[in-house]
């Protein structure tokens, strides 16, 4: 894995001729923040080596470079997922990519479930932990040193100073966010209401496929996150309403101003 991450960082290094600060990764519905950047460089992911492609809609599969609100920074409009086929270190691979070209600060949106009745669909919630269920995990295997410890702290997994920044900016804006504990799990299915009602009680406040993965690497890298949800379905109603892709997009549409607002801001406080 080490010598394909470095092909890789040999290969964008050679056509992008600038180090990023920053490390962006943009989940369902939420490609729009790209428009905010001012685009230096941009490949699709199957013209980078040893990068997967993805494979899930609304994903557009393209890795961006370029200036936001002042600092240089590497997006990438669409992610991986396990639910996809992909192991766990090529979900994360990207990850590895950014810390071994220079970034030092992750940020990771997503698209996920409510379980907290307080969060409206389309409203925002910032992560402050995490609950992990997914059935493999991205540090399993052989380990090397390069990447850091091997058995990393998790017990501030999104940096709190990231976080009351965020807050802080949103107070001052005028835009409604709450803050709560995320719970991954695999998918693709979506959670029936025995699972719903089972992930609310172990203290889950949102649901969702992705970004714990991409968090524990950076983590294990030294690399402070900043990861927020837009509530894209209520898994808390006694009767749920029938949920597809579409609703699901459109709703992180409706939310995608102020979210992308909030992540420009405090990519500029840096």
């Amino acid at each position: 894995m080490l010598s394909n991450i470095k092909e890789t960082v040999e290969f964008l290094r050679e056509r992008i001729g600038e180090t990023p600060e920053v490390g962006i990764i943009l989940g369902t519905g939420l490609g729009s923040l790209v428009n905010e950047v001012e685009v230096t460089h941009q490949l699709i992911y199957s013209q980078i080596p040893n990068f997967p492609i993805s494979t899930t809609e609304s994903h557009r599969g393209r890795l961006i470079f370029g200036l936001l609100n002042g600092k240089r920074v590497m997006v990438m409009q669409g992610r991986f997922h396990y639910y996809e086929g992909y192991s766990m270190q090529q979900v994360t691979f990207p990850v590895r990519v950014m810390k071994y070209l220079g970034v030092k600060t992750l940020f990771v949106s997503n698209a996920s479930g409510g379980l907290n009745p307080a969060i409206k669909i389309s409203e925002l919630m910032i992560l402050r932990d995490h609950i992990n269920l997914l059935p493999e995990h991205p540090l399993r295997g052989m380990h090397l040193p390069e990447f850091g410890p091997r058995f990393p702290q998790m017990n501030e997994p999104y940096d709190l100073g990231l976080i009351n920044k965020a807050l802080g900016i949103a107070q001052r804006d005028g835009i409604k966010v709450h803050s709560g504990v995320y719970v991954a799990v695999q998918g693709p299915a979506l959670e029936t209401p025995a699972e719903y009602e089972y992930l609310r009680r172990i203290g889950g406040d949102a649901v969702g496929m992705s970004t714990v993965p991409e968090v524990i690497v950076a983590r294990q890298m030294g690399m402070p996150c900043f990861a927020i949800s837009v509530i894209t379905d209520e898994g808390f109603p006694e009767e749920p309403e029938k949920v597809t892709i579409e609703s699901i997009v459109e709703a992180a549409h409706k939310a995608e101003p102020h979210m992308t607002h909030i992540i420009s801001e405090l990519i500029g406080s840096l």
